[in-house]
C-alpha cells in the first residue's frame, strides 16, 4: 500500500462504498431496508446493533458450509483471466441476475423454499421474507470473480514509490531479503484470513469486514478495538496523502529554476480544501471509472521514474532538507549502509510492512465474491505481481540515486528535470486525491457506525439529519488530518509510524491471533454436539477455558507457531513505533524541518 498511490483504494469504490455506515458489517436480523440492485428490489436486513451475540459459532459454521456447497454449482465460464481483462479495461464485472442464480426458486442448495431446511418459520413470519428470497438477494450483489480480485488486490496494495527509499536504508541484500520475507508472511496471513472467511461467511450471516470476523471469534469488545484501529489507519493515510501532495505542490510551484515559492503548510491546506468539498460525496460508486484511470496513471509514473532517474542526478535539495545529506557522489551498498542508526534501518523495515498492508480490506473484497473459495487464485497472482514490481522499481531507483533516494521516488527527480518531475506530481496529485477521498469516506463511515450509530444512536446517513451530520463531520475529519500532516512534515517517518501502529497489526498480528481463536472453537466441536438449524441451538458439553484449551490441543503445533508469530509481530510493531518516533525527533533536531513550517521538506 503505497504512501500516495491512487491505487490504494481506487478500484474498490464501485463494489463496496455505496453502503451507508449503518450497513457496514451488520447482521441480517432486524428491520428490513429495501435496496435496488441491478433493477431487482432486494430486502436487506440489518440490526440496530453491529451483530447478534446470541448467534453461536456452530451456527455460523453450519450456514457457511451450506453456502460453500451451493457455490460449487455456480457457472464460472468466462471468469478468471477473462475477469482480469474486463477489469483492466474498466468494464468491471457483470452482475448475475437473481433469476440466473435461482431459476427454480430454491433455497440455495437446490431445495424448494417452502418448508425446506434453511427456512425459519418464525423469521419468515416476523419479516415476511423467505430464506430463499434473502439468500438470492445476497448472491445477486456478490458478482466479483477471482480475476477481478487480482485486479482489486493489486490496485489496493501496489504503491512502490517508497520502496527505493526503504532499500536505501537497508542495502541491496537486506532489502531483497526483507521484502521477500514480509511478502511471504503477508501471503501466509492472507491465506489465513481466506480460510476463516469461507468457514464463517454465508448468505444467511454475511461477513462484511474485519470487524465481523473479529466479532465471530473473540466477541464485541475485540470488534470495537479493530474498528477503531482501522479508522485510525485510514485517518493517518489521509494525513500522509495531504503531506506528500503538499510537497508535490511545492515542487510544481518552484518551477524549473527552483525560484518559485509556495509555503508548505499552505500547500497542504490547499489539498485539504479539496477534501473539504469533494469529501461531501457520501457514495462513491460513480468515481470507479476515475479510480481505474488513476491506476494506469500511476503505472505511467512508475515507468517514467525508473527511466528518468538514470538520466538526471538525484534531488540533492530534497535529500539535504529531509535527511541532512550534502551533495556528493552516489553510494550504494550490498549490505547495511554505513553511517545509519538502528532507527533508520527499522524505519526501512517498517516501509516493507507498509508496502504489503492490504489485508485490512481482504474481508471486504471476499464479501463481494461470487465464489469466495476462489479468492486464493487472485490473491496469489496479485502477491507475485506486486512483489516483482516492488523489487524491480526499488533496485533500479536505488542503483541510480543511492543514499540520496527520496521517500517519494518521483519527487527525487531534480528541478533540472522539471517537466518530468511535474508530470509525476500532477498525475499523482489527481490519483492521490481520489485515494484520499476513498480512505476518508470509509474512515468516517466506520467511525460513524462504530461510535455514533452504535453507542449514541445517531440517525442513518440516508436520513435528513444524518446527511447534515455528514456535512459537519467531513471538515472536522479533514481538518484534523491536516493538523497531523502539518505537525509532522516527515513522509518517511510518518509512513513508518502508520506501518507499525496499524498496518502491521492487520497484516501480521491479527490474522494468526484470529486463526488460533478460530481453531480453538472449531476443533472443540465434538460429534455429539449437533447444531439444530431450526432452533439455532447446540448442546455443548463444556464451556469457557476448558473448551478453548481442548480445541487448542487439536492443532497444538500450528496454534503454537501462530501464537509465536503474532507475538513476534507485536514485538516488531514496538520496534517500529520506537524507530519512527525517534526518527521524527532526530529529524526535527538535525534538519530545517519544524511543525507547521513554510520550508518545504522536498
Amino acid at each position: 500500500m503505497g504512501t500516495i498511490s491512487g491505487a490504494g483504494m481506487g478500484a474498490i469504490a464501485d463494489v463496496r462504498l455505496g453502503d451507508e455506515a449503518e450497513n457496514m458489517g451488520k447482521g441480517r436480523q432486524g428491520s428490513v431496508a429495501a435496496h435496488i440492485v441491478e433493477g431487482t428490489v432486494t430486502q436487506r436486513r440489518h440490526s440496530a446493533i453491529y451483530a447478534d451475540g446470541s448467534i453461536c459459532f456452530e451456527d455460523y459454521r453450519y450456514w457457511a458450509d451450506r453456502s460453500r456447497e451451493y457455490e460449487t454449482t455456480l457457472d464460472t465460464k468466462g471468469v478468471g483471466l477473462a475477469g482480469m481483462a474486463r477489469m483492466a479495461m474498466g468494464k468491471g464485472e457483470k452482475a448475475t441476475p437473481v433469476q440466473e442464480l435461482d431459476a427454480h426458486n430454491t433455497d440455495g442448495l437446490g431445495e424448494k423454499s417452502s418448508g425446506a431446511p434453511g427456512t425459519t418459520p418464525a423469521m419468515e413470519a416476523n419479516y415476511g421474507i423467505s430464506e430463499s428470497e434473502w439468500d438470492n438477494a445476497q448472491r445477486a450483489v456478490r458478482t466479483a470473480t477471482w480475476g477481478s480480485i487480482f485486479y482489486l488486490i493489486t490496485t489496493d496494495i501496489l504503491g512502490p514509490y517508497n520502496v527505493p527509499w526503504a532499500i536505501s536504508r537497508m542495502g541491496y541484500g537486506p532489502g531483497f531479503a526483507l521484502y521477500t520475507v514480509f511478502g511471504g508472511l503477508s501471503c501466509y496471513s492472507g491465506i489465513q484470513l481466506w480460510q476463516m472467511f469461507v468457514k464463517l461467511d454465508s448468505t444467511r450471516y454475511p461477513l462484511r469486514n474485519y470487524g465481523d470476523l473479529t466479532f465471530r471469534i473473540f466477541g464485541k469488545y475485540a470488534r470495537y478495538g479493530v474498528n477503531i484501529l482501522q479508522s485510525f489507519q485510514f485517518f493517518l493515510n489521509v494525513s500522509l496523502i495531504i503531506e506528500s501532495n503538499g510537497a508535490a505542490l511545492i515542487q510544481m510551484a518552484a518551477g524549473s529554476s527552483g525560484n518559485g515559492y509556495l509555503c508548505f503548510v499552505l500547500a497542504e491546506f490547499i489539498f485539504t480544501l479539496c477534501g473539504f468539498f469533494l469529501g461531501q460525496i457520501r457514495t462513491l460508486q460513480r468515481l470507479s471509472w476515475l479510480s481505474n484511470l488513476a491506476i494506469w496513471l500511476n503505472v505511467i509514473v512508475i515507468i517514467m521514474t525508473m527511466v528518468v532517474v538514470h538520466y538526471y542526478p538525484p534531488n540533492y535539495m530534497a535529500a539535504f532538507n529531509s535527511y541532512g545529506y550534502a551533495e556528493g557522489p552516489v553510494k550504494t551498498s550490498a549490505n547495511w549502509p554505513d553511517g545509519l542508526a538502528l532507527s533508520d534501518r527499522i524505519n526501512g523495515l517498517m516501509n516493507c510492512v507498509f508496502a504489503y498492508g492490504g489485508s485490512t480490506l481482504f474481508n471486504e473484497l471476499m464479501a463481494e465474491m461470487r465464489r469466495p473459495m476462489d479468492f486464493w487464485k487472485g490473491f496469489i497472482c496479485a502477491e507475485i505481481f506486486i512483489y516483482c514490481c516492488y523489487l524491480l522499481m526499488g533496485m533500479i531507483v536505488y542503483a541510480a540515486q543511492g543514499q540520496f533516494t527520496y521517500a517519494v521516488a518521483y519527487q527525487g527527480i531534480p528541478n533540472s528535470a522539471y517537466n518530468w518531475q511535474t508530470l509525476g506530481n500532477a498525475i499523482s496529485f489527481i490519483s492521490a486525491l481520489i485515494a484520499a477521498l476513498l480512505y476518508g469516506n470509509i474512515g468516517v463511515k466506520v467511525i460513524y457506525a462504530t461510535i455514533l450509530r452504535d453507542l449514541f444512536h445517531f440517525p442513518a446517513l440516508d436520513k435528513k439529519m444524518g446527511k447534515i451530520i455528514w456535512i459537519a463531520i467531513i471538515p472536522i475529519y479533514w481538518g484534523l488530518a491536516f493538523v497531523v500532516a502539518a505537525a509532522i512534515p516527515q513522509i518517511a517517518n510518518l509512513t513508518s509510524f502508520v506501518g507499525a501502529a496499524c498496518i502491521l497489526q492487520f497484516t501480521y498480528t491479527f490474522p494468526p491471533m484470529l486463526k488460533v481463536g478460530f481453531n480453538c472453537q472449531n476443533d472443540a466441536m465434538s460429534e455429539e454436539e449437533q447444531f439444530d438449524p431450526v432452533t439455532g441451538q447446540v448442546q455443548r458439553r463444556d464451556e469457557g477455558w476448558t473448551r478453548w484449551m481442548r480445541g487448542f490441543k487439536r492443532q497444538f503445533a500450528w496454534n503454537t507457531f501462530d501464537s509465536i508469530y503474532a507475538l513476534c509481530a507485536l514485538g516488531t510493531a514496538g520496534l517500529g513505533l520506537y524507530a519512527s518516533i525517534t526518527g521524527m525527533a532526530t529529524s526535527f533536531s538535525t534538519t530545517k524541518l519544524t511543525p507547521f513550517t513554510c520550508a518545504p521538506p522536498a
